[in-house]
C-alpha cells in the first residue's frame, strides 16, 4: 500500500495533476509525500475520504496553496490547525464524520468558501467568525451537540442552505431571518420550543424542516403554504389521542412558549391602546428607513443599548401590514388540523401564529389573505 501511495503521489507531482484521489487508503497521518519540496502547487482537489487521520499538517497552505476543494470526510480528526485559515482559495470544506470537539477562528479567515460541511462531530459552539465568511452558500452542522448558533451567523449573506439537525438547540437567532438568499433550514430533533417571528417572511425560503421537536408548538404564518417538514412536533403521541378540544386560549399559551426577552406585551384584541414605548420604536424605525442613518452614530442619550440594538433588528413585522415591531405583539392563532395542510401533518397538533402590530391587523388577518 505504501508503494502504490508513493506512486500515485509522485505520478501526481510529474504530471501536475489537478485533482488527486486518496480515499480509503488507511492512512493515520498526512502523507510527508505532499509536502515534500515545493509540494504540489497544482492541485486543486484532494479527496481522503475515509481514512484513520487525526490531524493536519500547520503547512498545509504553504505546500498545497491553490487547493479549491478538500474532502476529510470520515476520518478520525481532532483538531484543524490555525494555519486552515490560510488556504485562501478554499471553496469547499467537507470535515464531516470526525472527532472535532472545536473550531478554531481561523477559519473565517476563509473568505472564498461556499461550502463548509461538519454533521456528526462533537461541537458544542460554533466561533461567531464563522459569520466573516460572506461567500459561503452551505452550512451543514448536523449531529452535534450545539446548544445555540452564533449570533453573527447572519452575516453570512450568501448562505442559501442550513442544517443544523440533530443538536441541542432550543432556539435559533432572530438575525436568521435577515439572511434573505437562505432557500432550505432544516432544524429537526433538535428542543426548539420557539420560532423567531420573522422566519418565512423572505420569499427565497422555501423549504423548512423542523420535525422531531416535541416542544415546539406554534409556527409563524410567514411559514404557511412553504413546505414544512413538522411530524413529531407538538404534543406527544399519547395527547394526540386524547380530545383535543382544548380552549384557543390555553392552546395560544403553549404556542407562545420561549418568546424571546424582548418582548414585554402580549396584547390581545379588547387592547386597542399601542404601548408608548412600542409607538415611539415604531417611529424610529420609520425615520431611519426613510433616511438610512447609521444608528451608531445616535447620541448615547437617545436609547437604552438593549433598545438600540432592538431598533437594527426588529423582532419581526407585523404579518398582516409588515409593520415592524418590537416589544409589543398580537397573536393569532390557526390550529394547523383547521388548515389546508393538516392532511399533510397527521402526526402533529402544531400552529400556526400570526404575530400582528394591532387590535385592527389582528381582526383583519386571515392566512388566506
Amino acid at each position: 500500500m505504501a508503494t502504490e501511495l508513493h506512486e500515485t503521489i509522485f505520478m501526481a507531482k510529474q504530471e501536475r495533476h489537478k485533482n488527486l484521489f486518496l480515499n480509503y487508503k488507511n492512512l493515520n497521518i498526512f502523507p510527508v509525500e505532499l509536502l515534500k519540496d515545493e509540494g504540489l502547487q497544482f492541485l486543486e482537489r484532494l479527496y481522503m475520504k475515509r481514512n484513520s487521520l487525526t490531524t493536519l499538517p500547520d503547512n498545509l497552505a504553504q505546500k498545497l496553496p491553490n487547493l479549491i476543494e478538500l474532502y476529510l470526510h470520515s476520518n478520525n480528526i481532532v483538531i484543524i490547525p490555525e494555519a486552515i485559515g490560510n488556504l485562501a482559495r478554499l471553496q469547499s470544506l467537507d470535515l464531516s464524520n470526525n472527532a472535532l470537539q472545536l473550531l478554531c477562528p481561523e477559519i473565517g479567515r476563509l473568505r472564498s468558501l461556499r461550502h463548509l460541511r461538519l454533521s456528526n462531530n462533537q461541537l458544542k459552539c460554533l466561533p461567531p467568525e464563522i459569520g466573516d465568511l460572506h461567500d459561503l452558500e452551505t452550512l451543514d452542522v448536523s449531529m452535534n451537540q450545539l446548544m445555540s448558533l452564533p449570533d453573527r451567523l447572519h452575516r453570512c449573506l450568501s448562505l442559501q442552505n442550513l442544517t443544523v439537525d440533530h443538536n441541542l438547540l432550543s432556539h435559533v437567532p432572530r438575525h436568521l431571518c435577515w439572511l434573505h438568499r437562505l432557500n432550505q433550514l432544516s432544524m429537526a430533533a433538535n428542543r426548539l420550543t420557539f420560532l423567531p417571528l420573522d422566519l418565512g417572511r423572505s420569499r427565497e425560503l422555501q423549504f423548512v424542516f423542523v420535525d422531531n421537536n416535541v416542544d415546539l408548538k406554534g409556527l409563524p404564518s410567514y411559514l404557511y403554504n412553504k413546505v414544512i417538514g413538522c411530524s413529531g412536533c407538538g404534543v406527544s403521541s399519547h395527547s394526540l389521542e386524547s380530545d383535543l378540544g382544548e380552549v384557543l386560549g390555553e392552546a395560544l399559551s403553549e404556542a407562545l412558549v420561549g418568546l424571546p426577552a424582548e418582548v414585554k406585551v402580549v396584547a390581545s384584541e379588547t387592547d386597542n391602546v399601542v404601548p408608548l414605548e412600542e409607538l415611539a420604536m415604531r417611529n424610529l424605525h420609520r425615520i431611519y428607513h426613510h433616511r438610512p442613518i447609521d444608528l451608531n452614530l445616535l447620541p448615547p442619550i437617545t436609547l437604552p443599548k438593549s433598545l438600540l440594538d432592538l431598533l437594527q433588528f426588529p423582532l419581526g413585522h407585523c404579518h398582516r401590514c409588515s409593520q415592524a415591531m418590537f416589544t409589543t405583539i398580537y397573536p393569532k392563532l390557526f390550529p394547523l388540523r383547521d388548515t389546508a395542510l393538516a392532511g399533510v401533518h397527521r402526526r402533529t397538533t402544531v400552529s400556526f401564529v400570526a404575530y400582528c402590530c394591532s387590535s385592527h391587523c389582528l381582526r383583519t388577518f386571515d392566512l388566506q389573505g
